[in-house]
């Protein structure tokens, strides 16, 4: 297996090679072409990642988090682990900052322990919904983002929810 993956994306690479090869497609100019778009599209992008970077670091240093957090784990104290709350609330708001919570969770409880399993499920479960309309749609230029919202920040609550059910059928609490 570790021998595929070492060949697989030269393989790839060369693969494309041949097929534009094959076809007639001036390569050089067509890569050329892809990193000039590239590169404007990082640079488009850039503006929009800059100002999400920076809302999301005012969110979690003004405090409202702490008054949040209080609030919200005396309610849920009993279901999950309190741990868990700050990582369901911010994950989306921010990958980077559930990242480190789950990192936390992992050198304070361990990996292999109930939260950290519920964290890595919910990792994965959930996507960071404000960052990527944000993001993508403000490169884009769209300004009413209709339901993309709504439906988003519905499937990370189903996500969370579903985390929660299915780590506790298959780990136990």
């Amino acid at each position: 297996m570790s021998i595929l993956s070492f060949i697989i994306i030269p393989i790839m690479v060369l693969g494309i090679i041949f097929y534009g090869y094959y076809k007639k497609v001036d390569l050089y100019s067509s890569f050329i072409e892809g990193a000039k778009e590239g590169i404007e599209s990082a640079i488009s992008i850039f503006p929009y990642t800059v100002s999400m970077v920076f809302a999301v670091n005012v969110f979690l240093h003004s405090g409202v988090l702490s008054y949040v957090f209080s609030f919200v784990s005396d309610l849920f104290n009993n279901i999950i682990p309190v741990s868990i709350i700050p990582m369901a609330l911010l994950r989306p708001i921010s990958g980077s900052a559930s990242m480190v919570i789950m990192t936390d969770i992992f050198n304070s409880l361990g990996p292999d322990s109930f939260a950290g399993r519920l964290a890595s499920v919910m990792q994965g479960s959930t996507d960071t919904t404000l960052y990527v309309i944000t993001l993508y749609f403000g490169s884009v230029g769209i300004t009413k983002i209709r339901y993309a919202l709504k439906a988003g920040l519905f499937a990370d609550v189903i996500g969370i929810i579903m985390s929660i059910i299915l780590v506790s059928l298959v780990f136990g609490i």
